[in-house]
């Protein structure tokens, strides 16, 4: 079976391939791929083509190999064949805008500790770096991921890197999720329940089952079970930008399946909610918040109509992902416990739902308080 850091999978047609990078050209990688019915006999493959191009003369893309950015490369095309295609492009994004203006040509038998942790600090947000704003600490943490796995890449490969990571320690910031209150959730009812559409039907769904932006934009009429009384996530819909840098347009929409394992599941819905949904139904195949088959409803287009909807029933603003966080606070209120909670949600740990979407309410807090008041006042 492959190892970590190997650039070898298996293929959809039962193939095995291997890839790596045989040239340089204009400070790119050139990729070049083996095939096997095997995973030992793709893994002989690409040794015996390293150790070519190792016994070769050692040539200006030979000396490439010594550089940080030749295994940034090598990490990055490994990454690809393992992770979804919106996780590659973030990699690719944050390796090219914020890694390699710094890395790539550090020689990495050279790469120390003080060099990263400098790196670090200067792309924090505490501070102003050639006058641009720092990243976040969360965004300084992923940065910090790649070298490091990065790095490990190239030990493996048998480089040897005095870089040690175990002191650099990334202290982050903890952010409060804006909650709607009861009087504001009740407000905001009372206006998709005028007129509704199904645009104002979307914002009741995910506000009565938590589900996520791109997954309610990806729901079809066949995910909805009226007789059962159930919603079925197994897809998500977000606009990315193209891996490919030749591509005409920036962006296209990709419909994947959900973050996780875990984001297949099945959720019961409300008697009040199904009365709802039953006006608005139309063929299986078709999307919910369009009544069409091709068209769908892009996750901005639902910002920017949450948006017009917390102005019209005079709410402060909030980000449509409140309305996922505004679930899970009166799930808790109401008694919910956290496993099922959890899976409703689609996380793959209760841990993620105790420390990202479980928010006491001040109505709370005073109501818990009042249990302990003394007796006989």
């Amino acid at each position: 079976m492959p190892k970590t850091g190997e650039n070898i999978y298996k293929r959809k047609d039962g193939r095995w391939e291997a890839r790596y990078i045989k040239s340089y050209e204009n400070n790119k990688a050139k990729y070049c791929s083996l095939y096997a019915k095997s995973y030992r006999e793709v893994k002989n493959k690409l040794l015996s083509a390293k150790t070519n191009i190792c016994h070769s003369d050692f040539s200006g893309s030979d000396k490439e190999k010594t550089k940080f950015g030749y295994w940034l490369d090598e990490w990055l095309s490994i990454s690809k064949s393992r992770v979804k295609e919106s996780t590659y492009i973030k990699y690719k994004n944050s390796i090219e805008k914020h890694i390699k203006p710094t890395f790539n040509n550090i020689n990495i038998s050279d790469l120390n500790t003080y060099f990263v942790e400098n790196f670090i600090y200067n792309k924090l947000s505490s501070g102003k770096l050639h006058s641009n704003e720092g990243l976040s600490p969360k965004s300084t943490s992923e940065l910090l991921i790649i070298i490091k796995d990065t790095v490990r890449y190239a030990q493996s490969e048998g480089v040897n890197v005095k870089c040690h990571f175990d002191r650099i320690s990334i202290k982050k910031k903890t952010y409060e999720m804006r909650v709607l209150s009861i009087e504001e959730e009740n407000k905001l009812i009372n206006t998709l329940l005028n007129d509704t559409d199904r645009y104002k039907l979307g914002v009741l769904i995910c506000l009565f089952t938590g589900i996520r932006i791109g997954e309610l934009c990806a729901l079809k009429w066949k995910n909805i079970s009226l007789s059962d009384k159930t919603l079925k996530i197994d897809k998500t819909l977000q606009r990315l930008q193209y891996a490919n840098d030749n591509e005409i347009t920036k962006t296209h929409i990709v419909i994947t399946e959900p973050k996780s394992e875990s984001g297949n599941r099945i959720i019961p819905l409300q008697d009040s909610l199904i009365k709802i949904i039953e006006c608005f139904r139309t063929k299986p195949d078709c999307y919910i918040m369009t009544g069409s088959t091709k068209n769908f409803v892009e996750p901005r287009t639902m910002q920017n109509k949450f948006k017009s909807y917390l102005s019209e029933s005079n709410i402060e603003d909030a980000n449509f992902h409140s309305l996922r966080h505004t679930f899970a606070t009166r799930c808790i209120e109401l008694g919910f416990d956290i496993k099922t909670l959890s899976e409703i949600l689609g996380h793959s740990s209760v841990k993620t739902t105790l420390d990202k979407y479980v928010h006491s309410s001040l109505e709370l807090k005073r109501s818990n308080m009042n249990k302990l008041n003394f007796p006989h006042f």
